[in-house]
């Protein structure tokens, strides 16, 4: 029997995961394809299995889109094709989502469909900013309009509404402030911008209508809820704010590992405030041949050492030793070394103990720190297939060991950049961009230089102007000066914590003030 296809349109709620539904997350977790607006947080996406097929239909004001009917086709298609298909909206889906048009071409289509509510910010962004839409005393009632088309609204009713929220109305401000005084709406009505509502990098901007087009002129206002009426006055009195200020508030950090490894260096680069955008430079695959490291699998028992210099080694080996029908016992007659914290972390997931972590991160530390004579030793070195580090097999060999490289992984550099994140570094919302190795730098420059092919008036070095480039230790920080010709933070502990730790006292020593009643630093 034919497995039935069906469409779920979630709401996303206001991007952080922390309001999003349990059934929405649920769904995301399930979904085979994924189809997203533009306003979704890069988290959400993280939630998605590694197999499902995820397309950026986003509408941004002044941009190129998706048109609608191909985003109805889409959703059709996959459904018919027997996929679980979410359709991930911002906010909620009835509240300005378009959902209609697709729920209409879902019926025409005879497809199977479910709506999931999520949390509109209209709701929700007055309420962050202290702002309680429905206060007895001052407002009675409220309403929410889009500002993207203010012509065609009524104005002379709306402007007789205790309280209006305003949504997609940043680039209408003006005019929007206008019919309402023309309308008899007193000029010293308070007025509230929230911009990025919920986010780490959230502003209000107050005001009234009098002086609110004037304080901010010449700044982007999207995404943001306008909020105008009586109520906002209570704001002072009731708005939440922080005990202390995060050391990366309001930083935007560019992170460029591959995307399966990405999401512990986020939450730690969040933790400390920092906005987080992903760019992955990396995509972790299996080699183009089993056969030498099967072979290995084979002779385990010739073998002295097994050495591991990192997570993706430990699972591509482990993984293909069980594919091999064998376990942890197989390595019962062999020591096991490894290079750096994370890496020994992994090896214990998998129930396996190291023999040998050398005192510094780095794979010369193993040499140089070995714990017996290496003269006839066996070794067995599960590493990347191509662009790895030659310098340890050499100086292994140099001290008497045989070492046998087999090719447990292949690490390659993606295909493009994604189209917010490029947009992101052209308009210089970047302020930090970080690397966890060599290859991420090398294959950062050449995702960009592909791009400039298109940007013949801008180069590498203008794109980095006043962007702060950081390294998880030497060798990687060797690769940025030659690529860069700096490097302006290096991790003293060669871990993403200490990555982070680094980021986060250089900014601070900067601006004192930002962590000044910070309990961490």
């Amino acid at each position: 029997m034919e497995r039935s296809g069906k469409v779920y349109l979630v709401g996303a709620g206001l991007g952080d995961l922390n309001y999003l539904t349990l059934r929405g997350q649920e769904l995301i977790s399930q979904a085979e394809v994924l189809i997203y607006d533009a306003l979704v947080d890069n988290y959400l996406l993280n939630l998605v299995s590694d197999s499902c097929l995820k397309l950026d239909v986003g509408k941004r004001g002044g941009q190129v889109s998706t048109p609608q009917a191909e985003i109805n086709r889409l959703l059709v298609s996959y459904c018919l094709e027997g996929k679980q298909v979410v359709r991930l909206k911002s906010g909620d889906p009835a509240i300005f989502g378009r959902a209609v048009p697709e729920i209409e071409a879902l019926q025409a289509a005879d497809c199977n469909w479910e709506i999931v509510p999520g949390i509109s910010s209209a709701i929700a962004a007055p309420l962050l900013a202290g702002i309680f839409l429905t206060e007895k005393d001052l407002s009675r009632c409220f309403a929410v309009l889009s500002g993207h088309n203010p012509d065609i609204l009524d104005w002379d009713a709306l402007a007789r509404i205790d309280t209006l929220v305003i949504l997609m109305g940043g680039r209408s401000l003006a005019t929007i402030v206008k019919k309402l005084q023309d309308c008899g709406r007193c000029s010293d009505e308070p007025i509230a911008i929230i911009k990025n509502c919920s986010r780490l990098q959230q502003q209000i901007f107050w005001g009234t209508l009098t002086d609110i087009v004037d304080k901010t002129s010449g700044l982007s206002l999207s995404p943001a809820v306008i909020v105008i009426g009586k109520v906002v006055a209570l704001a002072n009195q009731f708005q939440q704010s922080p005990s202390y200020n995060l050391p990366l508030t309001g930083k935007t950090v560019l992170i460029t590992r591959s995307a399966e490894q990405s999401s512990k260096f986020r939450d730690l680069l969040q933790q400390e405030g920092a906005n987080v955008l992903e760019m992955p430079a990396l995509e972790i695959t299996a080699p183009s041949s089993w056969a030498d490291l099967d072979r290995a699998i084979a002779n385990l028992a010739s073998f002295d050492w097994l050495i591991l210099t990192s997570a993706n080694g430990v699972n591509y080996f482990c993984d293909r030793l069980a594919d091999q029908g064998k376990d942890a016992r197989t390595l019962a007659g062999i020591k096991i070394a490894v290079v750096g914290q994370k890496t020994a972390a992994t090896l214990r997931q998998k129930n396996l103990q190291p023999d040998f972590i050398p005192p510094d991160f780095v794979a010369d530390s193993l040499v140089a720190n070995f714990p017996e004579e290496l003269e006839r030793k066996k070794i067995l070195f599960p590493r990347v297939e191509t662009g790895g580090r030659e310098v340890l097999v050499k100086e292994l060999a140099a001290k008497g060991a045989e070492v046998v490289e087999v090719a447990a992984y292949q690490s390659a550099c993606p295909q493009t950049i994604e189209a917010n994140v490029w947009q992101a570094l052209q308009q210089k919302q970047i302020d930090i961009v970080t690397f966890a190795s060599s290859k991420t730098v090398r294959n950062f420059v050449q995702l960009v230089e592909q791009e400039l092919k298109h940007h013949p008036h801008v180069t590498l070095q203008s794109i980095l102007d006043n962007v702060d480039i950081a390294s998880i230790g030497p060798q990687t920080s060797k690769t940025c000066q030659e690529l860069f010709g700096r490097v302006d933070i290096e991790a003293r502990e060669y871990t993403l914590e200490g990555l982070t730790q680094a980021i986060a006292t250089a900014i601070c020593l900067r601006q004192p003030a930002q962590c000044q009643a910070s309990p961490d630093l």
